[in-house]
């Protein structure tokens, strides 16, 4: 999976970085992408990326301040006239569907797709055979979100060095073990698939919180995730503006991530006032090591815990 970042800006839009909206690529056989929030000109933003708006399935709106949903009616309207016909799936706090209905309703748009707008509580969102979203609420000014995409564990891998060695040569009998069948062989021995099949593969966690103070739903939706998307509004020293504004530090942000045993820290949501933003991303360092700074049109790999270091 690969995280790509279309605006990492807090607020409003500056010359260097638009406003927030994150898209989680997956890699499968639909080729299809979620988005986390859309802010004003998101879907300028997928213009100069690599990003389809016809392969968009799903929408997680994190709440319902503009910087994070102005940008929905345009994307969701443009998506008719570029090839988008499959239902999209929407999620996000109460008042989302009001917005996006009387949106669309005004305007006089009209979508060659249907959408689906769920209104979300904490708990788990959305559930299928490959991963599960679980929402938790955080503290913000307004009713805020933050998302937790844990996919499944996978089935382990097959010993082959050790069937080679039990005499089992590669046919169909590896098949039926990797679908965890015993096998009775010819001379009425069994292979138990237990003994030659690894433990499940634990799969990819992913966290991306919505604006928030230090807070306890944070904490617990970052919980040994392998990426941690955390919003770092400010500077440390601004602890006291932080709290008046319901935002949150670099210090702050990296506290979370230490504190929950994260993979990697990325640090997103930067306030205007900073038109660099490494300085940031090198205080957040000083108390969690492995953490990025966000660039808006990057493309950030989400590596298991194991590919990092901390």
């Amino acid at each position: 999976m690969e995280l790509y970042f279309l605006g990492t800006g807090a607020g409003m839009p500056t010359t260097e970085r638009n406003v927030t909206s994150i898209a989680l690529r997956k890699f499968d056989e639909r080729g299809t992408f979620w988005l986390f929030d859309a802010g004003e000109a998101t879907q300028h933003q997928i213009l100069k990326s690599p990003l389809k708006p016809s392969k968009l399935e799903k929408i997680f709106v994190t709440h319902l301040h503009g910087d994070h949903i102005f940008g929905l009616p345009g994307l969701l309207s443009s998506r008719s006239h570029q090839g988008g016909t499959e239902t999209l799936e929407i999620y996000g706090p109460v008042g989302l569907r009001q917005y996006i209905e009387t949106s669309l309703q005004l305007s006089q748009s009209h979508l060659n797709y249907d959408i689906h707008i769920t209104e979300i509580d904490e708990g788990i969102v959305f559930e299928d055979g490959q991963c599960k979203v679980e929402a938790s609420r955080l503290d913000h000014r307004i009713e805020s979100f933050g998302y937790r995409v844990v996919e499944k564990d996978r089935q382990g891998r097959i010993d082959v060095e050790a069937l080679t060695k039990a005499g089992i040569p590669p046919g169909p009998i590896y098949g039926k073990l990797k679908q965890g069948e015993d096998v009775v062989l010819e001379d009425g021995s069994v292979i138990y698939a237990q003994q030659y099949i690894s433990e499940p593969i634990p799969g990819t966690i992913i966290t991306i919180l919505g604006d928030t103070r230090p807070c306890e739903g944070s904490r617990y939706l970052a919980q040994r995730a392998d990426v941690l998307v955390h919003e770092a509004t400010f500077m440390e020293g601004l602890e006291s503006l932080a709290e008046s504004f319901y935002h949150s530090t670099t210090r702050q942000a990296a506290e979370t991530a230490r504190d929950a045993g994260v993979g990697q820290l990325i640090l997103t949501h930067f306030s205007a006032r900073y038109s660099d933003v490494e300085p940031l991303m090198e205080e957040a360092k000083q108390i969690f090591p492995n953490t990025l700074a966000a660039k808006q049109l990057e493309l950030i790999p989400v590596r298991k815990r194991r590919d990092t270091t901390t």
